[in-house]
């Protein structure tokens, strides 16, 4: 999810949809050391705890915050997750931290009343959607939420945007002789069994995006998501498909040669694996340009209320923001901090470069997708 000019910038503050990751993990029941505070856990913003500086003081009292699905290396979080420690000494813990969007869903329905049901969640469109359509969440306005453009926020607080990026073709150079450019060239014989996306594509939503992708690609559109998915089946059926599930550590050991995922994942295992030896090139298809961004949004239910209140006040603060860019994802309020100055220059000029203006699909054309491919994906790839 990333690009570097400022007029694509612009163009990613239209519209957008997504899908993510998350987790789940069972403890006692009985509310967490926050969940008793009525008063922090209908809070619509930092006003109704007195402001910031009451704020900070309800979420220390609480002393802890649950995250889920946050993978260390998954657009800069590991350092996101550390500098909300360090600024505010609460500590965090991060649960299936490799889980999917409906992994999340799934934890804050299970894990009701217990004290360590996820209390923020990082979720794809479609299941942000789904969460505030089913009453999972707890809205919320943050400080800068004037800043978030319409279209990227639910009105009601219930979620909202963060940061975003691309679908890419990351391809390790040593391994590939020449590495692919487009979805066309991904069916040529010589990827014989090297193409991977990043996890189910019925649940995770850098998978989701890849086979949008490979559907803009194929003469389909963001109505018809089917010509993504007979894509896949004609990459499964000529060998090339790699169902092996692409991760940082599949791409090390060269189990995934070419995989499909975010811009911004492919631009830290570039940097990360230049160490190691492994010569990572990442191109953003241009007959498949497919731009997205995650959503943030508090567990109606959160066990730290007030702790997962100010959590999304620094991931919405210059800060946080910053921090995103680091891990070359686009955050939501990157022209207005470009505008006011508070974006860090050197990191936007070191996201992936990207041709043209993206466009986006609305939530109701993700929610057709998804139900396409919940319907579809197994046949395709299956055998």
């Amino acid at each position: 999810m990333s690009t570097r000019t400022a007029g694509l910038v612009a163009a990613l503050t239209i519209t957008t949809s997504v899908i993510a990751a998350c987790g789940a993990a069972p403890t006692t029941a009985g509310g967490g050391s926050g969940s008793g505070d009525s008063k922090a856990a209908s809070a619509t913003s930092a006003q109704d705890f007195g402001g910031m500086d009451k704020l900070v003081e309800a979420a220390k009292k609480e002393g802890r915050l649950n995250t889920i699905a946050l993978p260390p290396d998954w657009a800069n979080y590991g350092e996101v997750i550390k500098a909300f420690e360090a600024k505010y000494g609460i500590k965090i813990t991060n649960d299936n931290p490799d889980g999917s969007s409906q992994d999340e869903i799934n934890a804050v329905k299970t894990l009701k009343g217990q004290d360590r049901a996820p209390d923020v969640l990082d979720l794809g469109s479609a299941f942000a959607l789904s969460g505030a359509q089913e009453g999972l969440f707890a809205p919320y306005k943050v400080q800068s939420w004037d800043k978030i453009p319409d279209g990227q926020k639910d009105a009601s607080g219930a979620w909202y945007y963060d940061y975003g990026g691309y679908i890419s073709i990351g391809c390790d150079a040593k391994r590939v002789k020449t590495c692919p450019q487009t979805f066309a060239d991904l069916l040529k014989p010589e990827y014989k069994g090297m193409v991977a996306l990043n996890g189910d594509p019925t649940k995770a939503g850098a998978a989701f995006a890849g086979v949008y992708a490979a559907s803009l690609a194929s003469q389909g559109s963001f109505d018809d998501i089917q010509p993504g998915i007979d894509f896949f089946k004609k990459l499964k059926e000529n060998g090339n498909f790699n169902p092996v599930e692409a991760t940082p550590a599949t791409v090390e050991k060269g189990e995934t040669p070419i995989t499909l995922d975010w811009d911004y994942l492919q631009a830290s295992y570039a940097k990360e694996f230049a160490s190691k030896g492994v010569d990572w090139k990442i191109a953003i298809p241009s007959d498949g340009q497919y731009a997205n961004f995650y959503a943030q949004a508090i567990n109606k239910w959160a066990p730290h209320p007030a702790a997962a209140r100010l959590w999304q006040e620094f991931l919405y603060s210059a800060e946080g923001q910053n921090l995103w860019l680091k891990g070359y994802a686009r955050p939501v309020l990157l022209p207005s901090m470009q505008e006011d100055g508070s974006a860090d220059a050197a990191m936007v000029d070191q996201l992936p470069k990207v041709e043209g203006t993206p466009s986006f699909p609305t939530p109701d054309q993700v929610n057709k997708a998804k139900e396409v491919l919940a319907s579809g994906w197994g046949a395709a790839v299956s055998g």
